[in-house]
């Protein structure tokens, strides 16, 4: 058991789109940053003249790296963390991700991730704080094993706990039993939790996330004739007062992946401002005529967006949508395959007991970025009205606040981490010393 009341436990949420990361007990993270990094090899840059003298360290000949904050040399890449970092445009810059399929790919990453939250953002020593870390309900043993001995043998932290998204996300509204459905960056998972407990044989994911609703809205987007110009590829002059003139800049070196992950950004605030589910099902005709909403762009032109505020945020209730959005061909397959949110529920449901599917139908939780949605709740609440049964009384329960609805997991997380109840469930590092990294499996359920 572990016995470090006095010490705040630090709560880490890495989800595939933002790394949210804070206090046990406090109500909101502090720090939010991208989960993704910027990596240059560097082996594209041969000799240190090339580098830009403003680009941080540079390789001196004896290779000795001088320090910059929230920077790492990786064997041959460094790596950049954080928005400010990842906001500023460097030669041959790729912007990777950590994670694939809602499970970490490529732990280097997720080590400069680590790094940047706890020595950059919340300014600790992680030798002196418990860790409460978010997992997706699809973690394997050998990731969580990997985590367990990435965080006692590199970070030397006293301890350890692992827990599900899903159950977060229920602790963060005060229940045990619930039907999570989280929609964030990268997917949308269903997972019914009882007692406190994840049901695994009932989780259901779809790879529909904001990033793909982002995409398709970018796609709809240039298909009309927009094109999203990334923020570093020009700049604005004042010619008059108010009156700003865009002059192109010409950026040869810059990679394919910095000029999505650009325009990306750009995209997401769109998708924010404008979209928001239809109250009935998509279809062109009663759309066609919908008023205009305008949204200015980061270069000066205004853009008129009209029925794909509506249309884009359906792909979720209706994945078969994608194939009248032109550019997004290559998601065919997998839009065939895909069901839509509230088919996903009812089988989610399905699988479980018989015994506990009235308690799950009224109380069916959102969570995550995609889901705070405007309107998202009353129409997924009104589709599974139409398609469950008739004794079941449907309610989706939604947090107001909009923050809270995002950092879901995070605020189970701190809630949890800051539980008397809970100090004793710590995995310790005496432990972990005693039993070894698969041990976890029985401390973390």
């Amino acid at each position: 058991m572990y016995g470090g009341d006095e010490v705040s436990a630090i709560v880490i949420d890495l989800g595939s789109h933002t790394c949210k990361a804070g206090y046990a007990g406090e109500d909101a993270p502090k720090a939010v940053f991208p989960s993704v990094v910027g990596s240059i090899d560097q082996m594209d840059v041969d000799d240190s003249d090339n580098l830009e003298k403003d680009s941080g360290p540079v390789l001196d000949s004896k290779n000795i790296v001088r320090p910059f904050d929230s920077e790492k040399s990786k064997g041959k890449r460094k790596l950049y963390v954080g928005s400010q970092a990842l906001g500023y445009r460097r030669d041959h810059m790729e912007v990777l991700s950590p994670i694939r399929d809602g499970v970490v790919a490529d732990w280097d990453i997720v080590e400069s991730i680590w790094d940047h939250a706890f020595r950059d953002c919340l300014l600790i020593d992680p030798k002196e704080h418990p860790m409460l870390l978010a997992e997706p309900s699809s973690n394997s043993q050998q990731q969580r094993e990997k985590t367990a001995e990435l965080m006692f043998d590199k970070y030397q932290v006293p301890a350890l706990f692992l827990a599900k998204n899903a159950v977060l996300t229920s602790f963060a509204s005060g229940r045990a039993t619930s039907l999570v459905v989280d929609s964030g960056g990268g997917s949308t998972t269903i997972a019914p939790v009882h007692d406190g407990y994840v049901l695994q044989k009932a989780v259901q994911s779809s790879p529909i996330g904001g990033e793909f609703l982002t995409d398709c809205l970018m796609k709809s987007l240039e298909s009309k004739g927009f094109t999203v110009k990334p923020r570093y590829s020009f700049k604005r002059k004042e010619i008059r007062p108010g009156e700003f003139q865009t002059v192109d800049l010409d950026l040869p070196n810059t990679t394919e992946s910095y000029k999505l992950y650009s325009q990306r950004v750009i995209a997401s605030d769109i998708k924010e401002c404008v979209c928001r589910a239809p109250d009935t099902p998509y279809d062109e005709s009663a759309y066609s005529n919908i008023p205009m909403t305008s949204y200015e762009l980061p270069d000066g032109q205004t853009i008129e967006i009209g029925a794909d505020r509506f249309k884009i945020p359906d792909v979720l209730f209706n994945p078969s949508l994608v194939q009248t959005i032109p550019g997004m061909e290559s998601f065919e397959e997998t839009a065939a395959s895909v069901r839509g949110l509230p088919q996903m529920v009812i089988e989610s449901i399905n699988k479980c007991d018989v015994d506990i599917r009235r308690e799950l139908f009224s109380s069916i939780l959102l969570s995550g970025g995609t889901a705070s949605m405007q309107q998202l709740k009353e129409r997924l609440e009104k589709d599974l009205l139409e398609e469950s049964p008739q004794a079941a009384r449907v309610k989706v329960l939604a947090s107001g606040n909009a923050t809270e609805r995002r950092f879901s997991v995070w605020i189970g997380g701190s809630i949890l981490a800051s539980l008397g109840s809970f100090q004793q469930m710590w995995f310790s590092k005496s432990e972990y010393e005693e039993h070894g990294a698969s041990y976890i499996q029985r401390k973390c359920p």
